[in-house]
């Protein structure tokens, strides 16, 4: 049996019927880690001893009945702007290298009550600034699919995971679309839940507005069951929400009879990729012939979603991060003269490029002369969006889109043209602008045997319909496995073949 073929919840399930320790688990994670990770670079931090031991302290746990959860004793990952006490997170910046925190995330803290084991942290674009994790300071992370092809981001590390079979689930955070897109990207299953629904305590801020942390698993099935156990109410942070019930496992129904589909106009026409339209309208026919109505309609502000994202997040960025200035924690330039060259030289030299670019735009758009006419802006627009999104709920229980214009693109592509990286982002940005529920998952591969991602975008704390359609879909066909995956077990049948046939 290939233990790290087996998704979250059957894994969570095999360890408390006693067919595998969660120590066993644990190992064949850390075995996959070590076979595949010089191609795939997913983590930025392994920590083998330490998975190891918590795997027997949970184990004792198991089997003295104090842990029944259905992710006891399965291996996670968390991406690497979620803070783990005693084991460090970086943002993969070199502002924050060696910096190891002293308190652990909300939501971390909850996978743990339930069982989980966390085995390292993922790689990231820095700071969650990219959508490629190509902006990584410890590196590029490669798609398993592919390895000439970029994961997408900022969740890259977190998806390649998944795709590569190196855990079975991990933990991202979406601030833009950086669950979504990468989990279209690697072929796997993430969601972004509503705002508020995931505390936020102990994530390294992005956009304080924007920023949600979620899960990011192999199928619908244990999205559902991570979601249930990292949401909660959180009075450490101030934008957590309380809601009536946190009961996602729910929605696993294979049933859309009823449900109403819209299919915005705008996120179908020019700008997108002939094939992944073709999949994804595929997709509607499906859950059409399963009972689901699909029909087309205008959503206005399409094209401003882009400008007021920016604009809103860079700001927030340039505020959030003015803390990483070699005082307190992380990185400090050697070479200064003074406490202010002391800030300067240091947040020169410790944020990469594209972290400086959004300081600078953010720091341009809350200047004095130019806060009314981008920042006041951007915010009306956003409301705008939000308001644009409430009419169409009225009508739909939920909006299908494409996760990104194209599949994976090759490495190298976008860095050179942040313009047309930042326009990757068009169909996920207004899911966090006004706050709303979005699941991607996977709906076939194109010509280039690429996946491609269909999102599907609920309205406020209505999970549970997304997840229920997403569920119903994926019920129609087997999880596809990452071409990398599938070379590893043909090199490993060869080289056992040439064993046997040299013992004999």
């Amino acid at each position: 049996m290939d233990i790290t073929s087996l998704t979250a919840v059957e894994l969570g399930r095999r360890i408390k019927a006693k067919e595998i320790s969660a120590v066993d688990a644990v190992k064949a994670s850390l075995d996959q880690i070590e076979r595949v990770e010089k191609d795939v670079h997913s983590f930025v931090t392994v920590d083998r001893e330490g998975a190891l031991r918590r795997a027997k302290e949970v184990q004792k746990q198991i089997d003295d009945g104090s842990l029944t959860g259905p992710l006891a004793g399965v291996p996670a990952a968390i991406k690497d702007n979620i803070c783990t006490k005693g084991m460090r997170t970086t943002c993969s910046s070199k502002i924050l290298e060696n910096f190891t925190p002293r308190f652990t995330a909300e939501a971390v803290r909850n996978l743990e009550k339930a069982g989980a084991v966390v085995i390292g942290k993922t790689n990231m674009d820095e700071f969650a600034m990219g959508s490629t994790t190509e902006t990584s300071y410890f590196g590029v992370t490669r798609n398993p699919w592919n390895l000439a092809h970029v994961p997408g981001g900022s969740s890259g590390g977190s998806c390649a995971a998944v795709a590569a079979e190196e855990c079975p689930y991990t933990l991202g955070s979406d601030t833009g679309g950086s669950i979504r897109q990468p989990s279209a990207f690697c072929g796997v299953v993430g969601i972004k839940p509503t705002y508020g629904t995931v505390s936020r305590y102990g994530l390294v801020a992005y956009g304080s507005s924007l920023d949600q942390i979620g899960p990011v698993a192999k199928d619908v099935t244990d999205c559902a069951a991570i979601l249930e156990v990292i949401a909660s109410y959180d009075p450490k942070d101030s934008t957590s929400m309380e809601r009536a019930r946190y009961d996602f496992t729910s929605a696993l129904v294979n049933d859309v009879k009823g449900m109403r589909i819209g299919i915005p106009k705008e996120y179908f026409g020019e700008g997108l990729d002939a094939e992944v339209k073709e999949k994804i309208l595929e997709a509607v026919r499906v859950l059409e012939e399963r009972g689901a109505a699909a029909e087309e309609f205008d959503l206005s502000l399409v094209p401003y979603a882009i400008p007021a994202y920016y604009v809103i997040a860079s700001a927030e960025a340039s505020s959030n991060l003015s803390r990483f200035d070699g005082v307190k924690y992380g990185y400090r330039s050697e070479d200064y003269e003074g406490l202010h060259n002391m800030y300067k030289k240091t947040r020169s030299e410790g944020f990469g490029a594209e972290v400086k670019r959004r300081i600078m735009l953010g720091s341009f758009v809350l200047s004095s002369g130019y806060y009314d006419a981008y920042y006041l802006k951007a915010l009306r627009t956003k409301a705008l969006i939000k308001q644009a999104f409430d009419q169409a709920f009225e009508k739909y229980d939920m909006i299908v889109a494409p996760a990104s214009p194209t599949t994976a693109l090759k490495l190298g592509h976008s860095l050179s043209d942040p313009m047309k990286m930042y326009l990757g982002d068009i169909y996920t940005v207004s899911a966090n602008l006004a706050g709303l529920p979005g699941i991607s998952i996977p709906v076939g591969t194109d010509s280039k045997g690429l996946p491609v991602g269909m999102q599907i975008i609920g309205n406020c704390f209505e999970e549970n319909k997304i997840i229920r359609a997403a569920y119903t879909f994926e019920q129609t066909r087997a999880y596809e496995r990452p071409d990398l995956v599938k070379r590893q077990a043909e090199k490993k049948a060869v080289a056992e073949a040439q064993a046997e046939g040299g013992e004999a």
